[in-house]
């Protein structure tokens, strides 16, 4: 009965790799059925009772309503504030007159910039605009993406102001700062290994390193080491957003101190006018804001923090046992935030009122798929958390790789994000499973948990690097830029040439390429988890006591 009641369990899961990376279902209409089916099952089979299940799934909806989508929102539409008002556009000359240098261009953009646009965005942007940028500026296309989503495997995580990170922190009652620690520690050895595939993918091998590599290094610590330091102090929110603007500085420091002078990698010269200070600033100005205000209102100012955390409301909405009231925290969570930061940095950039409410409306319409598969993932999640569902698979998969589970635990988290293109999905779908396993496993070990469910987020970002979703991003951002590439340099690309650049950029060319940085990563994710858990008691003696 055992194996059958396992089987029941994964069928919601089974249900999403089959209809998305096999039937190439929508993710909004697969994960919807997946809510539904994981409903019936756990009626039926688990037999749960109706209305408490309902209430489960009514408590994911608010889960994912907010503060989830409330960041998604906030975060996109300040970047296409900024597209709207022309300030990315300065926001690109800036980057790209700092070096001519290719191998540099490429940290800058690919590595800095992509991180800061995960920082803030996420979900897609930090693949899309860099990598659009780097086409524009004269890269290869399909090295720029490939380049993007390498550098953004390590990111994910801290993605949208850590949404991926604060979600499972609040779905399993983990600590956030400790969470966030924790897999600062776990990808610290692949952020400062991240760049350097980077520079080889956009120089064709690790040849390319010649010039660059004291760069390359010091860029790798400039991530590795503010997050795990930012993690620490305050929580994970700015962690990558923050050691972002480190990244960036330290680039073009180097540039200007050790500027590369190997012709072979020089890229042209871009012909648009130099930015003022002042234009950058103005340009710059929501992102600034963003890190002021999340900062004046974190848990770093408590004359700030308290009062605007106590504005909040408790509403009993899952009625099971051991039921928690679900806290609606009104002014103080990132997504107010940011649209606080997004109006009055419209407003310096000198945007109407009824211009960005119009923004506003459109970023939402466009993102109307992306609610119904994040609610419904976030449902399914606590239909099968709440039914027992996550715990019967976690009991098997323990069964079957005994003391070897934590070497295969990043897998798990790699195919959520491969599944449904999002580190938020990913630890949705599978960071209660992580806790369940870790507790089978070993129910004396009580750091186990957190370890593991720290390495389903941070090998979420592996998974996405692979995911169809993420290469459909890049393909839909490269294109134009592609376009517009081969249209200003018609005398220099012929028709074969432009074909041959178009049909580089298919996204079965795109899979079977970074096919094998994924295994690296995998591989590297796999080692740390095993290994790793040993040092759990020193790594909470030195970083968080």
């Amino acid at each position: 009965m055992s194996h059958m009641t396992t089987l029941l369990a994964l069928l919601p899961i089974l249900w999403l790799i089959v209809a998305l990376a096999i039937l190439k279902v929508p993710a909004w209409k697969a994960c919807g059925i997946a809510a539904i089916g994981s409903f019936i099952i756990a009626v039926f089979p688990f037999a749960k009772a109706p209305s408490i299940m309902f209430s489960g799934a009514l408590e994911g909806a608010a889960l994912a309503i907010w503060p989830i989508l409330l960041v998604i929102t906030a975060a996109i539409f300040t970047y296409n504030l900024v597209v709207h008002t022309k300030a990315m556009e300065t926001i690109k000359t800036m980057l790209s007159s700092v070096t001519s240098d290719m191998r540099v261009l490429a940290l800058l953009l690919a590595w800095g910039f992509g991180a800061f646009m995960e920082g803030m965005a996420g979900f897609g942007t930090a693949v899309a605009i860099p990598a659009a940028m780097m086409v524009a500026v004269g890269f290869n296309p399909l090295k720029s993406i490939i380049a993007c989503l390498v550098a953004n495997s390590v990111p994910t995580t801290f993605g949208s102001i850590a949404i991926p990170t604060t979600t499972l922190a609040s779905l399993t009652g983990l600590n956030p700062v400790h969470l966030g620690t924790y897999i600062s520690v776990q990808l610290f050895i692949l952020n400062i290994i991240a760049p350097f595939f980077v520079v080889a993918i956009i120089g064709g091998g690790f040849k390319a390193l010649k010039g660059v590599f004291l760069t390359t290094l010091l860029a790798g610590l400039a991530l590795a080491v503010p997050e795990l330091v930012i993690n620490a102090a305050v929580g994970p929110e700015l962690s990558v957003m923050g050691s972002s603007l480190i990244i960036m500085g330290v680039i073009i420091a180097c540039a200007k101190a050790m500027p590369p002078k190997d012709p072979e990698y020089q890229v042209e010269a871009t012909s648009a006018p130099a930015v003022s200070s002042n234009e950058g600033l103005v340009a710059a100005m929501p992102f600034i804001l963003i890190v002021i205000l999340l900062l004046a209102t974190s848990k770093l100012v408590p004359a700030i923090n308290g009062p605007l955390a106590a504005i909040k409301t408790a509403v009993p909405i899952y009625q099971g046992a051991g039921a928690k009231p679900y806290t609606f925290v009104w002014i103080a969570t990132p997504g107010i935030m940011i649209f606080i930061a997004a109006f009055i940095g419209g407003f310096i950039q000198k945007a109407g009122f009824g211009e960005m409410l119009k923004v506003l409306t459109t970023t939402v319409k466009n993102l109307k798929f992306t609610y119904v598969t994040i609610i419904s993932v976030v449902m399914t999640a606590k239909l099968m958390t709440y039914s027992g569902m996550t715990n019967e698979i976690a009991t098997t998969l323990v069964s079957a790789t005994g003391n070897m589970y934590p070497a295969f635990a990043p897998l798990i988290g790699a195919l959520g994000a491969f599944l449904t293109g999002s580190g938020t999905n990913a630890n949705v779908l599978f960071g209660p499973l992580q806790i369940d396993a870790a507790k089978a496993m070993a129910p004396d070990y009580a750091a186990l948990p957190i370890w593991l469910a720290a390495m389903n987020s941070g090998s979420a970002g592996t998974g996405k690097m692979f995911s169809p979703q993420s290469i459909a991003i890049a393909i839909g951002a490269v294109a134009p830029a592609l376009e517009a590439y081969i249209e200003a340099n018609k005398s220099k690309i012929d028709d074969s040439k432009a074909k041959e650049l178009r049909d580089s950029i298919a996204a079965n060319v795109i899979m079977t390429t970074v096919l094998k940085y994924f295994i690296i990563f995998i591989v590297a994710n796999g080692i740390i988890s095993y290994f790793g858990h040993n040092f759990i008691s020193a790594i909470e003696q030195i970083l968080l006591k």
